[in-house]
């Protein structure tokens, strides 16, 4: 088991990024409340794929814990039924934990299959879990770092709960962006410590100082985004998924400052690429860091100029992800070298 822990930490760390991709097919979709309870899809293990299986009707057979949509309100079975010819209040009880009481098969789909991902994810940690309990003697930093994790990733589940019993309430969201990201950095601090062997970085005062400043920028970055993102949130409850065109009228503080922001993030890391190169440091990561930001800028651009084209959203949210863990991970490795020299 301990020769393919590296490899149980790597596929963690995918999991996590597609929960990610996952999240943000979801947000783009506008399908956040395709499931109005959880875990379960409207009372169902397998989420319905009609109107009409969530729909009350006479003569209709319903288990206990089964949702319908009547009369734009949620009402939840109390018990295993069948209808009568008319409605009896008295073998349901309305939903109260959120008033959205809309049906479409799309989001509802989406948003389960976000579940999905995530629930495959809980068993690769339990795996990672397993292997990290191999090194509890030797080295107890992998063991700790990893049950760390896999508890975040159980206040993950509760905080998607949480998300769904708000009505996607923005703050939540947020919380769970955050907690993502801490998440992806303790699973990279795990790979690099089983894996990095690699002395052939060479050391840069200027470099290091300018990675740090980086990995800051990146952190602010994100966090204006998701005000950002809760103000689009904000927009698209007022107006309609439907209504992209006013997702940013009359928009924050916050977003130009997000918006600007991006000159000097764009600044800090070619100055990175540019001393990385011509001090001829090896920090191949460097590159694709770049590539990030620019893919970021120019899905920004489109999303402000272009009203949101179909994928942006999905690829911003996740470029941002990838984005932070690799600047994390060059600082690991940056701070490697200087310990050594």
């Amino acid at each position: 088991m301990k020769k393919h822990f590296p490899r149980i930490v790597k596929i963690t760390l995918i999991s996590v990024y597609l929960i990610f991709l996952a999240g943000a097919v979801v947000r783009m979709t506008g399908s956040g409340m395709g499931c109005p309870d959880w875990p379960k899809c409207f009372g169902y293990l397998i989420p319905p794929t009609s109107e009409e299986q969530i729909t009350w009707e006479a003569n209709k057979e319903f288990q206990k814990g089964m949702i319908i949509v009547k009369d734009e309100v949620l009402f939840v079975a109390d018990g295993d039924l069948t209808t009568g010819a008319t409605f009896n209040p008295s073998n349901w009880k309305k939903y109260t934990k959120h008033d959205y009481a809309k049906f479409n098969k799309y989001h509802t789909w989406t948003e389960y299959i976000n579940r999905l991902v995530s629930v495959v994810a809980g068993f690769v940690f339990l795996f990672l879990l397993y292997g990290a309990l191999q090194f509890r003697k030797e080295n107890k930093t992998i063991t700790i770092i990893s049950f760390i994790a896999f508890f975040l990733m159980l206040f993950e589940a509760w905080l998607g709960k949480t998300v769904v019993d708000t009505n996607l309430k923005p703050t939540i969201i947020t919380i769970h962006m955050v907690i993502g990201l801490v998440i992806v950095a303790l699973l990279l601090y795990l790979r690099f410590i089983v894996t990095e062997n690699n002395n052939t970085y060479k050391f840069d005062s200027l470099f290091n100082k300018l990675l740090i400043i980086s990995v800051i920028f990146s952190l602010i970055q994100i966090a204006m985004g998701t005000q950002v993102r809760q103000f689009i949130d904000e927009q698209v409850k007022l107006f309609g998924f439907d209504n992209k065109q006013y997702s940013l009228l009359n928009p924050s503080f916050k977003f130009y400052f997000h918006r600007s922001f991006t000159i000097a993030i764009v600044l800090v890391n070619v100055g990175m690429f540019y001393l990385n190169q011509v001090k001829n440091l090896g920090y191949k990561l460097v590159n694709w860091i770049v590539f990030l930001i620019f893919l970021e800028t120019i899905t920004g651009i489109l999303m402000y100029y272009a009203e949101f084209p179909i994928g942006t959203q999905a690829v911003h949210l996740l470029a941002g992800a990838i984005l932070f863990g690799l600047q994390f991970y060059l600082w690991l490795q940056s701070r490697k070298v200087k310990q050594l020299a």
